[in-house]
């Protein structure tokens, strides 16, 4: 089965278009040469024709004054042969090579014959005559063609004034093709000279007419592929677009409107149930503490006696547990503030490995293992902002520890050529499965070993950092928290 020719499909517009635009010079070229073969072939055989025509009337007049001086058309043939001289004069006058045949198909006169005449004894073929008298116009035309002769024939029935005829002219036309094949070679010379110049120029202009048509496709493509729902996107103004570009662009540009909306929608939307999760969360572990100083108070209540010699002691005892729930209090409130007031980060060049050292000196313990594949590695961060990361994620590590193991934590850093990749290892109880898909959820818990709004406020600084976080935890066996910054 054939298949029609089509473009590859990973070949851009831009080279589509210069391509089509060659094919299209290409084909032009072939119809340009296809015509003009045809013209000149239509031409050469008309103005063969047409001189054949000519020659053959100019012999027939000729003929006819010669048969009608001497009154010749109802002699016998014999009687022909008395006035010879005069009929080859017709061949030296108009330089030209005829035969003369009766009606009969008999010979008169023999200047040139072809060899199918020649063989049958120059006595012209049956069929032939049959043709050459039955035709209307009282003419036949025939193409000879062979290794010794290629011409021409016409076979013209001639009358006398009176309209009967006497004979058959013979007259052979030879064409001499050599001039108009020089002219045609001179024309086809002259045409690929031009084509070829053309071919340059037109390829050139279809370079940069193709490049200038995609130029606008270009950029819309690069624009929609910068497009995110997270980020501002830029709208595109182009001067002097075409219809169809210009449609396309105001397309794009309404769809980055719409885009922008919806993401504050979403936003919106992302906030409002952020904010009411907060409020549940908040509500629950401030209700947390409340309940046992509830009843404790009122159990303190019934059971206090002033006079009882233990009054005192119970008295600090019963204090320093609401002093203990308050402080619990006091710890979910500031938590909530962190989360809700975390300020905006100041960029500046910062050593990641200089920085990420600093904050695990802030711990001291030997069991924390750092190590990075370059002394100085540069990044635009916030300091503070990272050695909070830093000291959270390390500090859930050693919480994640129990006390019967020696924690192990390893912090490692490694630079590659478009982004940096900073892990934290530890050897700690690992993260439930049920959990991990709400790990950063802001949750508020008042475990000391519970992750809380920690990890929230750890992603929210990543992402500020244009970073990304994940982990891969495995039961009993550890945790480790990967950071991707990418480099600018």
């Amino acid at each position: 089965m054939i298949n029609s020719f089509k473009i590859p499909e990973k070949f851009s517009f831009r080279t589509r278009l210069f391509v089509v635009m060659i094919l299209m010079l290409f084909v032009t070229g072939l119809l340009i040469l296809g015509t003009t073969g045809f013209q000149y072939e239509s031409q050469r055989e008309n103005y063969h024709l047409g001189r054949l025509n000519r020659k053959e009337i100019q012999i027939k007049r000729h003929i006819d004054y010669l048969v009608n001086k001497h009154n010749l058309s109802n002699e016998p043939d014999s009687l022909w042969n008395n006035y010879a001289p005069d009929f080859q004069k017709i061949n030296e006058i108009h330089n030209v090579q005829y035969s003369l045949f009766n009606t009969k198909g008999r010979p008169l006169f023999i200047y040139h014959s072809p060899l199918e005449v020649i063989a049958n004894d120059y006595i012209l073929d049956p069929i032939l005559l049959n043709k050459i008298l039955s035709s209307n116009e009282g003419r036949y035309l025939e193409n000879y063609s062979s290794d010794i002769d290629n011409f021409h024939a016409s076979y013209r029935l001639l009358k006398d004034r009176f309209q009967r005829p006497y004979g058959i002219l013979f007259f052979p036309y030879f064409e001499d093709i050599s001039f108009s094949e020089n002219e045609l070679n001179t024309f086809l010379q002259n045409l690929y000279r031009i084509y070829i110049i053309l071919l340059i120029g037109v390829i050139f202009i279809a370079y940069f007419l193709s490049k200038f048509v995609t130029r606008s496709l270009e950029t819309i493509r690069v624009k929609m592929g910068k497009m995110g729902l997270e980020k501002k996107n830029e709208k595109i103004y182009l001067k002097n677009a075409t219809r169809e570009i210009d449609s396309l662009i105001k397309s794009y540009n309404k769809m980055v409107d719409d885009l922008e909306e919806s993401a504050e929608k979403l936003a919106k939307t992302e906030r409002e149930n952020a904010w009411q999760e907060m409020a549940r969360q908040v509500a629950h572990e401030i209700k947390n503490p409340l309940t046992p100083m509830r009843l404790t108070i009122q159990s303190f209540e019934h059971t206090f006696n002033p006079d009882d010699p233990d009054s005192n002691k119970k008295l600090k005892e019963f204090s320093k547990l609401l002093i203990h729930q308050i402080d619990t209090m006091s710890d979910v409130a500031g938590a909530f503030s962190d989360f809700a007031t975390l300020p905006k980060p100041t960029m500046r060049d910062s050593d990641l490995v200089e920085v990420t050292q600093m904050a695990i000196n802030i711990f001291q313990h030997d069991y924390i293992v750092f190590s990075s594949n370059e002394a100085h590695i540069f990044h635009k961060m916030d300091q503070t902002q990272w050695i909070r990361v830093v000291t959270n994620l390390i500090q859930n590590a050693l919480h994640s520890v129990s006390k019967k193991k020696t924690p192990q934590i390893g912090v490692q850093i490694v630079t590659e050529p478009i982004q940096t990749i900073i892990s934290i290892t530890d050897n700690g109880s690992g993260i439930p499965d049920k959990l991990k898909s709400k790990i950063f959820e802001p949750k508020f818990t008042t475990k000391s070993a519970g992750m809380g709004l920690g990890l929230g406020i750890v992603k929210n600084i990543i992402k500020s950092h244009n970073g990304k976080i994940s982990f891969v935890s495995t039961h009993q066996k550890g945790t480790t928290f990967s950071i991707v910054l990418p480099k600018d």
